[in-house]
C-alpha cells in the first residue's frame, strides 16, 4: 500500500525511497533507500539530467523480469555483492555495500529482486527529493 506525504511525494508503507544524487562529473544516481535510512541499491551507470536517471530507475521496475545477476566476490575486498545487469549484460545496479557471507548477500539480492518486482508490478516508484 502507498501513500503520499505532504508534499506529494510516494512513500511505500515500509518507508522505502528513492533518492538521486549528483557526481563529481554533475551526473545523476539513483539510490534505493530503506525506512531505516540505511542504502540498499545504487546505480552502477550515471545520468545526465535527473529526468533521465528517473525514467531509468523506473524503466529497470518494469522490466524487472529481464534482468539478470546474482552475487560475486567484491574486487577490493574479501566479501560478497551483489549485482544486477540489463539485458545486454551491463551493470546496472549494484549492492550498496559488500557482505561478510555470501548467504547474507544471496538473501540481500533476493529480497531486493522482489523489491524490483513489486514496484515494477505497482508502476508507483516512492521518490524523495530532487
Amino acid at each position: 500500500m502507498r501513500s503520499a506525504d505532504e508534499s506529494g511525494r510516494l512513500r511505500s508503507a515500509a518507508g522505502l525511497r528513492c533518492q538521486t544524487d549528483i557526481d563529481a562529473d554533475g551526473r545523476y544516481r539513483w539510490r534505493v533507500v530503506a525506512q531505516n535510512g540505511r542504502v540498499v541499491a545504487v546505480s552502477a551507470l550515471a545520468f545526465a539530467s535527473y529526468e533521465r536517471c528517473r525514467a531509468a530507475f523506473e524503466e529497470v521496475c518494469r522490466r524487472h523480469a529481464a534482468l539478470t545477476g546474482g552475487v560475486q566476490h567484491t574486487a577490493e575486498a574479501n566479501g560478497w555483492m551483489w549485482i544486477v545487469r540489463d539485458e545486454s549484460g551491463r551493470r546496472t545496479i549494484v549492492s550498496a555495500r559488500s557482505y561478510e557471507r555470501y548467504s547474507t548477500c544471496r538473501v540481500a539480492y533476493t529480497r531486493f529482486r522482489q523489491l524490483l518486482r513489486e514496484l515494477g508490478e505497482s508502476g508507483e516508484v516512492p521518490w524523495s527529493g530532487s
